[in-house]
Parts: structure tokens; C-alpha cells; sequence
């Protein structure tokens, strides 16, 4: 390399951190302009945006505040198969009039000694370990029941629960069989044990809301969550002690084959006598009714007959539906209200789907 080519090489190299500083400053100085148009004008409107939503929460803190929900924690497996709870029977009595089918019973236990506390809310369900082996030679498995009592309890202490449970019995081969629970359960006396587990469910627990409407269809001993429901809108000791005042209405649909297997039909009758205004009770006796065309009356065709004031109500965004029964009762509301709904140029399925999307549309059924 020439003399001349080392200082041209040179005074480049020198010259290399000048343009190095001028383009360092340069960008700084549009970092600080990008940083200033980006950062200055949001931020105002951000802090303003938090205020706002913060006023806004402050502001409508005493509504949230005076509508309690009825299920703000829900207790679930407790007790679980292994570990039961031994509960005590405090009573066990028929819940049928004489000439009645079959048998059904009301059991309540005691729940005093449990430890931690079995709390349940009203749409759950306990599991009961019948005593005994199977065909097999191993424990019985445990059965689900509905609970049939409030929060409190029947007697209001909360230390108790309260089941409907019916015998099951079927023919086989020319034989009566019966259900081993359920004969169990409506054989056993006051004073024995028997192991309890759960409560389980979220599927049936009621809305929050104390201006919902709630309509219950219900067959046999699917009145056992009903009734719990019930209780608690419309019971005076239940309304006194609860911190939620039901001011909605209420609609439920009975299905039984003969009047004498109405269930709990006494305090219903009564409630309606003193809520008319939000109280409405449809009973559906099979073997005593006739239906429009001349059968037997099932709660399908009571569905079909008000129709259009269930549609009203299922239109309604506060309004709730329960099913609980046997699972042969699903069929035959859904035809129901398939008849209905595509009379008014609505898809059934499409619609009890978004109902339940909507957590409206409640079923348990066995």
C-alpha cells in the first residue's frame, strides 16, 4: 500500500466514529419524538379510562351488594366413597294417601356429627352406600339421590337432610325384584346409621337472580329438588331466615298416575293459596286424566296446553327451566315443545340448546 492510500484509509477510519455519534443521535432523537406521540396523548385518556371504571365499580357496589347469590360457594365431595359420613335416621315416613302405587318414602338424617360439616344447597345430590354385598361378594356401590330439603333442613337447624326416595321393583323372569337402595332406604328405622357421601351437582342449583322465573316439570320423586326450591321461595321460616327474597314466579308441572302419588301436594296447595301471584302448580294424573285426544294425561300434553304462555316465559332472558324424573319423560316434553316452537317458526333443539349454553335449560333425569 502507497503512502497516499494509507492516509485516504486512515482519514476514513477517523471519520468512521463522527458518523457513528451523528447517526447514534440521530435515531435517539426520533426515538424520543416516536416515544412522545405514542406515550404522552394515550396516557390521559388511560388513566381516565381507569378512573371511569373504577367510579363505576365504586358506584354499583351497594346493587351487587343487596342481591346476594342464593349459591355463592357450592360444597362438593365432602365425603367421598371411601371416607363416608355416618349419618343417623331421624325419620322415615310414607309420603303416599291410601290407594296410592307403590312406595315412597321421606327420610331425613341427621348431620350433627359431621366434622368437616356436610353443607349442600338446594339442586344437589348426596350418595347413600346401601349395607351389604353384591352378587358378587363386594360392598354395594353407592346410589345418587336428590335432596328433597333446603339448606336448613326441614326443621331449619341446618344439620339435617332430607330424601324422597321410591322402591324400585320390576318384574324379571316372572319375579319381583326389588331395588337394593331403595328398599334399603324405605325399610331402615330411626336410629340407624347409614353411610352418606358428596353433596355433588352444579347441573340443577338455582339462579341468583331473586326476579327469575323458574318452571319445574317434574315426574315421581324428580319433585325431590323441586320441593327443595320450593321451600325456600314460599316456606314463611325459610323466607325469614334466607337473605334472598323470591319475587318472581313460579311454575311447576306434577306428573303422577294416580292423585293419591301426589307428592308434598299439601304445602304446595298451600303456597299457592297464599302467593297466588307467583305460584302456579299444574298437576298431570295419568290414569285419571284424559288427554285431547282421548289417552291417558302425561305432563307433555299439560306443556302443549300452555304452550304459548311457556313460550312467553322461555322468551323471557330471567326465566330458568328444570326436568327431573325418569329419563322417559325427555322424549315426550321435547315433542311438546318442538310442536310448539315450530309453530312460531322457531328450531327446538337450536333454542334448548342456547337456553342451556345459557345455563336455562336444567336436566336430570334417571
Amino acid at each position: 500500500m502507497s503512502y497516499t492510500e494509507a492516509r485516504v484509509l486512515a482519514g476514513g477510519l477517523v471519520h468512521i466514529p463522527i458518523v457513528i455519534g451523528i447517526f447514534w443521535l440521530f435515531q435517539n432523537f426520533i426515538l424520543q419524538r416516536t416515544s412522545a406521540k405514542t406515550s404522552s396523548p394515550t396516557k390521559a385518556p388511560s388513566e381516565s379510562k381507569k378512573t371511569d371504571s373504577k367510579s363505576s365499580t365504586e358506584s354499583s357496589a351497594p346493587t351487587k351488594q343487596a342481591s346476594k347469590p342464593v349459591h355463592a360457594d357450592v360444597p362438593v365431595n365432602t365425603y367421598k366413597p371411601k371416607t363416608p359420613f355416618l349419618g343417623k335416621v331421624l325419620e322415615n315416613y310414607s309420603l303416599l294417601k291410601k290407594g296410592a302405587i307403590g312406595r315412597v318414602n321421606h327420610i331425613t338424617f341427621d348431620l350433627s356429627g359431621s366434622d368437616p360439616a356436610l353443607k349442600y344447597i338446594e339442586g344437589q345430590s348426596i350418595g347413600i352406600i346401601p349395607e351389604g354385598e353384591d352378587a358378587k361378594g363386594k360392598p354395594h356401590k353407592l346410589r345418587l339421590y336428590s335432596i328433597a330439603s333446603t339448606r336448613h333442613g326441614d326443621n331449619m337447624a341446618g344439620k339435617t337432610v332430607s330424601l324422597c326416595v321410591r322402591q324400585l321393583q320390576y318384574e324379571k323372569d316372572g319375579e319381583t325384584i326389588n331395588g337394593v337402595c331403595s328398599s334399603y332406604l324405605c325399610d331402615i328405622p330411626k336410629g340407624a346409621k347409614v353411610k352418606i357421601t358428596g353433596p355433588v351437582g352444579k347441573e340443577m342449583l338455582l339462579p341468583s337472580d331473586q326476579d327469575a322465573n323458574i318452571i319445574m316439570l317434574a315426574t315421581g320423586t324428580g319433585i325431590a329438588p323441586m320441593r327443595a326450591y320450593l321451600r325456600r321461595m314460599f316456606d314463611p321460616k325459610e323466607r325469614k331466615k334466607n337473605n334472598w327474597d323470591f319475587k318472581g314466579k313460579a311454575w311447576l308441572f306434577m306428573g303422577a298416575p294416580k292423585s293419591a302419588n301426589l307428592l308434598y301436594d299439601n304445602d304446595f296447595q298451600e303456597y299457592k293459596s297464599n302467593f297466588p301471584d307467583n305460584f302456579r302448580y299444574t298437576k298431570a294424573i295419568s290414569r285419571e286424566e284424559k288427554n285431547s285426544k282421548g289417552g291417558r294425561m302425561y305432563i307433555q300434553d299439560k306443556v302443549l296446553e300452555y304452550a304459548d304462555e311457556l313460550f312467553t316465559l322461555i322468551e323471557n332472558p330471567k326465566t330458568y327451566i328444570y326436568l327431573c324424573g325418569l329419563k322417559g319423560m325427555e322424549p315426550g316434553i321435547d315433542e311438546a315443545l318442538t310442536t310448539v316452537a315450530s309453530a312460531k317458526g322457531l328450531n327446538w333443539v337450536e333454542l334448548r340448546q342456547k337456553l342451556k349454553k345459557a345455563k336455562r335449560w336444567n336436566v336430570e333425569t334417571y
